[in-house]
């Protein structure tokens, strides 16, 4: 299981520590977002780690949607119901939901499939910055805090045509930002392809919040200090 060694489970509580949770976002999904760091004062678990843990508990479905309500701290103990259902609500022990699942459609446990799914799935979430959102802003003359840079994970939904795949493959399909004041609702576009055939689509929804006006020397500098993290990373 890709996630395995990610989080800590126990009597249907999960728990994911800092260090789990940045390696899984450094190691698996080239995700160097500072809000993953260990020592973030602002600190939550990926939203696709936890992604990963409930295709892995629950399988895949052919059609299935993600809706984060809060963000998940090291603190945090989730409560996993131990069967699967139309509509999942993963919540704390006192009852906060941080996370509502769809799944409708045939489901698919292959382990093998899953990993996949998984690995290829968070890779190219993990690579929206700087690759997608910087045009995205630059397009609408928006930034986010170069000093205490802050983007969320709201949501993702996907529909596949069938389950009998062996690698199927996120591409970006298209892209939009939506501002509103100085908070931006950014939403990708994927399909999905198993050896070049569109097989499924879906969309991947995120928060930018503190926007301010754009300046290219600032967002040069975002990317620079982004980059360089991700060369001083050792795994």
């Amino acid at each position: 299981m890709l996630v395995k060694k990610y989080y800590s489970e126990t009597e249907h509580k999960i728990n994911v520590s800092r260090q789990q949770s940045s390696d899984f976002a450094k190691n698996i999904a080239d995700d160097f977002n500072p809000i993953h760091d260990i020592d973030a004062k602002r600190f939550c678990v990926p939203g696709d780690l936890l992604f990963g843990i409930m295709l892995a508990k629950y399988g895949l479905s052919r059609k299935m949607s993600f809706t984060f309500s809060g963000m998940v701290t090291d603190d945090v103990s989730l409560v996993v119901p131990d069967v699967g259902a139309d509509h999942l609500s993963i919540t704390s022990e006192a009852g906060k939901e941080y996370l509502n699942i769809g799944c409708n459609g045939d489901v698919s446990t292959n382990q093998e499939l899953i990993n996949c799914f998984t690995r290829n799935y968070v890779e190219f979430s993990g690579h929206t910055f700087p690759h997608v959102l910087v045009p995205l802003m630059a397009e609408h003359s928006v930034m986010v805090n170069p000093d205490r840079p802050l983007v969320m994970y709201q949501g993702m939904s996907f529909e596949l045509d069938r389950l009998d795949l062996v690698d199927p493959k996120l591409e970006l399909i298209g892209s939009n930002l939506e501002v509103i004041k100085k908070r931006g609702n950014a939403t990708l576009e994927f399909c999905l392809k198993e050896s070049g055939e569109v097989i499924g689509r879906g969309c991947k929804v995120m928060v930018l919040s503190g926007l301010r006006p754009y300046e290219q020397d600032k967002i040069d500098q975002l990317i620079n200090a982004y980059v360089l993290r991700k060369q001083n990373h050792v795994d």
